[in-house]
């Protein structure tokens, strides 16, 4: 069986204690190089996970031949930046959340990817490939809780660490783009399309001056969603998905362990079903659907674009918090 070969553009947190363990566990994804800053950090972390090759600069992983993939889990501001230079060696990518800063930098990547029609390209929200996910969108898909009305969503954790990358502004820090891109993510997933307006209410950090706590509301013409991301708040996660006759409610619908079993809660008219999932890693998911889609020359399961219509939504929630009012999206 024909597996894709990745490299690992850099040494983040995220590729080290999730999507490095989560892809070596893939049927059509292997590992076959890193690249640090350092020979000595790409060394030390091609060691402990026994990837075969470690490169001392992003240039010379992209300059390696048997890669097929390019895994950029850089910080933000580096995304657009890699991922080009990675689509420009010749490599698939699958780029980390948020695709860019702005919706007009993103754009800039998806207008490069039509002169490169035969590679891949994929914004890495692994949180929609989770069965439980799936089962909430059919779910609602089918009509199994009326017609859908409103979703309420909520993430959030504590850092004032200066040093992490989600409290520097110039790296594109801050609860939006970290983790509030996953809020408005689902519901238009959910709700399948684009909202019409916004609000936004947007406190920032006095010291770190990025986003400490967002609040926002989306119009979607058909129905609404409310939800609060933040990085300085006590650790949680919910969403409630609401119809006219049914809820849906998902314990841990970002960060689902890989190991343990998730669960959720379906309610219809006065009945409530607790439905819970195997264990299963949905960075595992992720990267298999990815390199089949490489394999059998099929479409990414989601779209770049939709990448850039979620940037959209996000900018309009920034500026909707400064002038106090809806916009247009």
């Amino acid at each position: 069986m024909r597996k894709i070969r990745w490299g690992i553009l850099s040494t983040a947190t995220i590729a080290r204690e999730d999507v490095i363990p989560a892809i070596q566990k893939g049927v059509h994804s292997e590992i076959v190089a890193i690249a640090s800053r350092t020979i000595e950090k790409a060394k030390q972390i091609a060691k402990k996970f026994q990837i075969p090759k470690a490169y001392a600069s992003y240039d010379e992983l992209l300059a390696d031949p048997d890669i097929d993939v390019i895994y950029n889990p850089l910080p933000n501001h580096l995304h657009v930046l890699w991922s080009i230079k990675a689509l420009e060696a010749g490599k698939h990518v699958l780029c980390e959340k948020p695709i860019s800063l702005t919706a007009e930098e993103g754009q800039q990547l998806v207008d490069f990817t039509k002169t490169k029609s035969h590679l891949k390209l994929m914004e890495a929200f692994m949180y929609r490939f989770h069965p439980q996910w799936q089962r909430a969108k059919q779910l609602v898909n089918n009509g199994e809780i009326g017609d859908l009305r409103t979703i309420q969503s909520f993430f959030s954790f504590f850092d004032e660490n200066p040093k992490n990358i989600v409290n520097i502004k110039e790296f594109g820090g801050g609860s939006l783009l970290d983790i509030g891109c996953y809020n408005i993510s689902l519901s238009r997933l959910i709700f399948n399309g684009e909202p019409k307006r916004v609000c936004g209410i947007v406190e920032l950090d006095p010291n770190f001056n990025v986003d400490r706590l967002v609040s926002g509301l989306l119009d979607f013409g058909n129905g609404t969603t409310t939800f609060t991301c933040s990085t300085q708040l006590s650790e949680y996660q919910r969403v409630n998905i609401f119809g006219a006759k049914g809820r849906i409610e998902i314990e841990i619908p970002f960060n689902a362990p890989p190991d343990k079993p998730t669960k959720m809660w379906f309610q219809s008219e006065d009945q409530i079903e607790e439905i819970v999932f195997d264990i299963c890693d949905q960075y595992t998911i992720q990267g298999d659907l990815f390199s089949l889609s490489i394999i059998n020359d099929t479409k990414v399961p989601t779209p770049i674009e939709d990448a850039v219509a979620n940037m959209k939504v996000i900018d309009k929630i920034i500026e909707s918090s400064k002038t106090g009012s809806w916009l247009d999206v």
